[in-house]
C-alpha cells in the first residue's frame, strides 16, 4: 500500500500529530509520502522524519496579537492558485490518501475518486461535542474545507460519540517537574508576553516563539527559537505550560501530567471550544487575555497528574491495514477502554 498524507501546516499541532503517524506507518512498513500546505516553505522546521516532502500554498488563516485577522486572511489566500494545485496534483500512484485538515490533497482525492481517510481534531466537531463560539460559517468550514469519504475525529473525551483519543508522542524519556514554566503563545505579541512574565520575578519561564531567532535571556525569562528537540526537552521537565488553545500541545501536556493555563485565540471557535472543554473536564485553567492575576493564581495551583492515553497512532495504522474503513466501533471501544483520567477530572 502506498499512501499520500496531506497535512495542514498552519500552527504546529497538525505536524506534530502527523509525525507520530509517520513513525507508526513506517513501523508497519507502509510506504508514505507527505504533502504540507498553509505555511511559507522556509517556516517549516524539524521535518527530517518526513523525507522528501512536498509543499503547496494551500489555504490558511492570518493571526495577529492573539486573534484572526479576517481581512488579511481574505487577501492572503489565492483561490485561483488553490484550484490549480488541486487540478495538477496527480494521485494515480497512490492507493490511499490520508488527510489532517489539508485541503489540496482532500479535494484532489475527491475529484480523482481516490480513497480518502481524514484524521483530525476538527473531525470531532462533526459530532455532538462541546462547542463555543461556532457560527454558521465555522460549521461550513468544518464540513467543506477538507472533505473526505471517512472521518476519524480526535478529542480528549468521547462524549458518547464515535471519536478517538488524542494521538500523542509516546515518549520513553524521563518525565520530571522542575521549577520553570514553559510558555508557547505563538499567536501573541512577544512584547506582550515578555511584559507579562517579567512581573513574576521569582518564577523562571522558558519561552518559545516564532519571532525569536537566537537563545537569549531577560531576567527570569529564557527565550528559545522554535526547535522540536529543544521544545520536547523542556516540555518533559517543566512544572506547567502556558499556551494557546490548540489541541496537540494540551494533549501532550495531559499525557505528561503537566498543569495547563490556556489562552484561546480570539474569534477562533475551535480554540474557544477546546479551552471550555478542558475547563469543564477539570483538566486546565484559562484566561481570555494575558492576565497577570490569573497567571498568579495558576502558579499557586498543585501540579497536574497524567491522563493515560494509549498508542492511538499504531492502533489507527493497524485498522487502516485491515481495510474495513466503514467500521470504527471496535477501534473506538478498544482505545477508550485504555484511557485513565486522574481523580480530579470531571469534578470541577
Amino acid at each position: 500500500m502506498k499512501i499520500l498524507y496531506g497535512v495542514q501546516g498552519t500552527g504546529n499541532g497538525h505536524i506534530a500529530r502527523s509525525r507520530a503517524m509517520c513513525h507508526a506507518l513506517k513501523a508497519h512498513q507502509v510506504e508514505v509520502d507527505f504533502l504540507f500546505s498553509g505555511r511559507e516553505v522556509d517556516k517549516y522546521f524539524s521535518m527530517e522524519c518526513f523525507g522528501d516532502y512536498q509543499t503547496r500554498r494551500g489555504l490558511t488563516f492570518i493571526c495577529e496579537k492573539g486573534q484572526i485577522n479576517y481581512r488579511k486572511t481574505l487577501f492572503k489566500n489565492s483561490l485561483t492558485e488553490f484550484a490549480r494545485d488541486v487540478a495538477e496534483l496527480d494521485l494515480s500512484g497512490y492507493d490511499l490518501v490520508l488527510n489532517d485538515f489539508e485541503p489540496v490533497t482532500a479535494w484532489a482525492a475527491k475529484k480523482q475518486n481516490v480513497p480518502l481517510i481524514s484524521i483530525s481534531h476538527q473531525n470531532a466537531f462533526r459530532y455532538s461535542v462541546p462547542l463555543k463560539g461556532a457560527d454558521w460559517l465555522d460549521k461550513q468550514v468544518i464540513r467543506y474545507f477538507a472533505p473526505s469519504s471517512h472521518y476519524l475525529g480526535l478529542h480528549w473525551h468521547h462524549f458518547n460519540q464515535p471519536i478517538l483519543p488524542p494521538i500523542v508522542h509516546m515518549t520513553k524519556e524521563k518525565v520530571d517537574n522542575q521549577d520553570y514554566v514553559l510558555v508557547y503563545l505563538p499567536f501573541e505579541s512577544l512584547d506582550d508576553i515578555t511584559d507579562l512574565l517579567l512581573r513574576f520575578t521569582s518564577q523562571t519561564f522558558v519561552c518559545f516563539h516564532p519571532q525569536i531567532i537566537s537563545v537569549s535571556q531577560i531576567d527570569n525569562i529564557q527565550f528559545f527559537p522554535l526547535s522540536l528537540s529543544e521544545f520536547h526537552y523542556y516540555l518533559q521537565r517543566c512544572a506547567g505550560i502556558i499556551a494557546n488553545g490548540g489541541f496537540e500541545l494540551p494533549s501532550e501536556a495531559l499525557a505528561l501530567g503537566k498543569k495547563l493555563l490556556l489562552k484561546p485565540l480570539a474569534g477562533q471557535f475551535e480554540q474557544l471550544s477546546n479551552v471550555a472543554t478542558l475547563e469543564s473536564l477539570g483538566l486546565a485553567s484559562s484566561m481570555e487575555m494575558l492576565d497577570a492575576a490569573i497567571v498568579r493564581n495558576w502558579l499557586d495551583e498543585e501540579a497536574g497528574e497524567r491522563v493515560v492515553y494509549p498508542d492511538v497512532a499504531s492502533a489507527i495504522v493497524e485498522w487502516l491495514l485491515q481495510g474495513n474503513w466503514d467500521d470504527t466501533e471496535q477501534l473506538t471501544n478498544q482505545l477508550w477502554s485504555q484511557v485513565d483520567f486522574p481523580n480530579y477530572a470531571f469534578n470541577e
